[in-house]
């Protein structure tokens, strides 16, 4: 899990066996399950609620490393509900969106995960997985 620095390239976006956790199922961490599109093996990776995953804020301040259009255009992100604009102004489901990079564990291809964790509403503490991209640096 690394925070991404140069510009990059997304290619395509990898099969996620589940994409949204609650409660109970991210006491201590979700185990987030993906197919490499480049060797077909099933990667795991673990986050860990307010310790997984850098602002999403930092991929697309000055388009330093992806435009806001390129996050939208791949359904990344979408914008906040006014309402909800404290969450930041690009989310996943109005709730604060963090990013990180990982590795396909056999071929070592590069993938960029974006999700979202908070209280959904009273009671319910929601980890919701907005997806899993292929990426190259540019």
């Amino acid at each position: 899990m690394y925070a991404i620095t140069k510009k990059i390239q997304v290619l395509n976006k990898a099969i996620i066996l589940k994409d949204s956790f609650i409660n109970d199922e991210i006491s201590s961490s979700a185990e987030l399950k993906f197919i490499c599109r480049k060797c077909s093996h099933e990667n795991l990776v673990k986050i860990t609620p307010y310790e997984s995953g850098f602002p999403i804020f930092q991929l697309y301040h000055e388009n330093k490393i992806l435009s806001v259009d390129e996050l939208l255009k791949n359904s990344m992100v979408k914008e906040t509900q006014k309402n909800m604009l404290h969450a930041g102004e690009f989310t996943v489901h109005n709730l604060p969106t963090l990013y990180f990079g990982t590795d396909c564990e056999s071929c070592t291809a590069k993938y960029i995960v974006i999700f979202s964790y908070g209280e959904k509403q009273p009671g319910l503490e929601l980890l919701s997985v907005s997806g899993v991209w292929k990426y190259a640096e540019a």
